[in-house]
């Protein structure tokens, strides 16, 4: 059965431990390779979410776990955390993708799924359109990638999906983000998933977090 995606936090962590040199191959630290899914259909340009949900929590704001430049609404049981030190070069590989940096993620495994929301954020005052194909442009291995205009909250948006191959893991799977230009730069929410499957079962807490989605 395929391993659990791991959090940004996590492989951080694992990474520090290693460069310490308290990790090693004797301690069975290492996971074994998730199995190559299913090639999934072609990723369609919008999401489509069996059913809606309605929001048991709010994240963005003062006091939520992580401080945004926006807040939307939490899917039940969604779990998030915000990514410490996000900018140190020294995990850039985990944080860093393109202009954006990850400034939080929610965990779907409490309410049942096995992947991530992730939130990340680009500076400057360009379109959110520029930032999200730079976050895209530097993700290895995508296809069938498309992006259309859409809307969060009331903000002008735009979207992209596209299918992702990791040929180390073996994975081919749809994945989706959205991005929005704010005051304080661009916020990009990204959702991935273990594989298609998971991924679009994920969806309507996706569409809950676009929609509800406003400017702090």
């Amino acid at each position: 059965m395929p391993e659990r995606p791991r959090s940004i936090r996590a492989a951080a962590v694992s990474a520090v431990l290693l460069t310490a040199g308290l990790l090693t191959t004797g301690c069975g630290a290492g996971a074994a390779a998730p199995q190559a899914s299913t090639t999934p259909a072609p990723a369609t340009a919008s999401a489509s979410p069996s059913a809606g949900v309605t929001a048991a929590a709010t994240l963005g704001g003062p006091g939520t776990a992580c401080p945004l430049p926006v807040s939307f609404g939490l899917a039940a049981d969604w779990e998030p955390e915000a990514i410490e030190d996000p900018e140190n070069p020294e995990f850039a590989a985990l944080t860093r993708r393109g202009p954006a940096f990850a400034r939080c993620e929610v965990d779907a495994k409490p309410a049942g799924h096995l992947g991530f929301l992730r939130i990340w954020t680009a500076a400057g005052k360009g379109p959110a359109r520029t930032a999200l194909e730079g976050f895209v442009k530097a993700e290895k291995k995508t296809s069938g990638v498309t992006y259309r205009e859409t809307v969060a909250g009331t903000l002008p948006a735009t979207e992209v999906t596209y299918t992702a191959h990791d040929e180390a893991l073996g994975e081919v799977k749809e994945e989706r983000a959205f991005a929005v230009a704010t005051p304080r730069g661009t916020v990009i929410v990204h959702l991935g998933g273990l594989d298609t499957d998971e991924h679009r079962a994920m969806l309507p807490a996706y569409e809950l977090a676009r929609t509800t989605l406003k400017v702090l």
